[in-house]
């Protein structure tokens, strides 16, 4: 938990503190049952697999592996495309390609596979998709809500639909629309994994459940010190490999979702050729911004510039900006060079008086890896909205733009 209390007042802070340690106050500020969805997190693989055995599958086997997968999904959905992706890897015989638009790639055809995934089988952009991949002849298999628009367009084109069982809100049901769609990977030796893995990576979502679970103080309660690390400052989340990426991805989207906070996702190395350069701006309290003027930039006397004010403390934090703070997810197959880079990023952000949470994955398998990291994340974000004093399941704005856009 920080001690950095600037970005909030100290009696605000103790609020969010004490919003989170008060079993009463967790269960009136969480009337939708995000924890709760957030903890069927095992169940779902454990229900994904059993669907996916009940499903006819024979279309996609080894000996018909395609040119390419296309995974069409939006926010969550698309996400387990990107899982895929990151588990796939470079050496992968078969291109991933994720689709989050209205229309196929052109260079789509019948000799690719098409995956439509839509947790609640009525995503507009996915079902566009899926019926022009059922046009165009590809391999077509359906992952989404039982009797919805999606699995009437599967059974159509004859293709395989996996029922997501039981259908809940979107962004808590990752690990439904994805074990089906690595299943289906697998067949076709695009992934390795196997049962073992899959109940590794579900005893991992148990195993964190069990320590962010809300009676659980948050001096102990990892997601609720992430959570409490986060009140009051705007998020940047970093990946350090294509695996850990997918998680910072992940987190940034639940912030949102969730906490209604916006976050910055990014991935290192790119990361540090572009964001990194934040940590010189009104975002973080120490910056460099007056000190570190490059030459020619300028004037070299600011003080004939109207608004500056060369009393500048280097441990003062920025008045009336928002605290950056950054979260390192740690992936360790990350690229040595990376690691490099983490290393210093971790130290320039401390010069600059950016606060660091790092997450480290474990596990020797990746899907164990993003099992670990991305259920904290979902509780944090959960745990961020509550001690916000928001509701975390509310969707207001989202429904709103709906009805302008419908």
């Amino acid at each position: 938990m920080s001690d950095d209390l600037d970005g909030w007042g100290g009696a605000e802070f103790v609020l969010a503190a004490d919003r989170l340690d008060t079993p009463d106050v967790i269960e009136a500020a969480d009337p939708g049952d995000m924890l709760r969805q957030v903890a069927s997190a095992a169940a779902q693989v454990r229900t994904a697999l059993r669907s996916c055995a009940e499903t006819d599958l024979s279309a996609f086997a080894a000996d018909g592996r395609p040119r390419a997968i296309v995974v069409a999904g939006m926010g969550g959905s698309g996400l387990a495309g990107e899982m895929l992706n990151a588990m796939a890897g470079l050496s992968s015989p078969v291109q991933v390609v994720v689709s989050q638009a209205e229309r196929l790639p052109g260079w789509v055809g019948a000799a690719d596979a098409v995956v439509a995934v839509s947790c609640s089988g009525s995503t507009p952009e996915t079902l566009a998709i899926a019926t022009e991949a059922a046009r165009r002849g590809c391999r077509l298999a359906g992952v989404g809500a039982g009797g919805s628009p999606l699995h009437r367009i599967a059974e159509q084109a004859r293709a395989p639909f996996i029922p997501v069982v039981p259908p809940g809100l979107p962004r808590s049901m990752l690990w439904a629309v994805a074990v089906p769609l690595l299943v289906i990977a697998e067949r076709i030796g695009v992934a390795r994994i196997g049962t073992d893995v899959y109940e590794l990576a579900a005893s991992r979502l148990e195993e964190i459940s069990h320590q962010c679970r809300p009676a659980s103080d948050s001096f102990v309660n990892p997601g609720k010190s992430l959570a409490l690390d986060l009140v009051g400052e705007l998020p940047m989340v970093w990946g350090t490999s294509a695996l850990s990426g997918v998680a910072a991805r992940r987190f940034a989207g639940q912030l949102q979702e969730n906490a209604k906070y916006p976050a910055i996702y990014g991935m290192l190395p790119e990361a540090a050729h572009s964001q990194v350069a934040a940590f010189d701006g009104p975002f973080a309290p120490r910056s460099s911004r007056l000190s570190a003027q490059e030459p020619g930039s300028g004037p070299d006397d600011l003080s004939d510039l109207p608004g500056w004010d060369l009393d500048y403390e280097e441990d003062e934090a920025a008045s009336g900006f928002t605290a950056l703070r950054l979260i390192l997810i740690a992936d360790p197959d990350e690229d040595p060079r990376v690691a490099s880079q983490r290393a210093a990023v971790t130290e320039l952000a401390g010069q600059r008086g950016v606060g660091i949470s790092e997450l480290a994955m474990d596990g020797e398998h990746p899907l164990v890896r993003l099992a670990g990291v991305i259920q904290l994340a979902d509780y944090a974000s959960v745990y961020l909205a509550i001690a916000s004093g928001i509701d975390p399941g509310q969707t207001v704005a989202i429904r709103d733009l709906r009805t302008r856009i419908e």
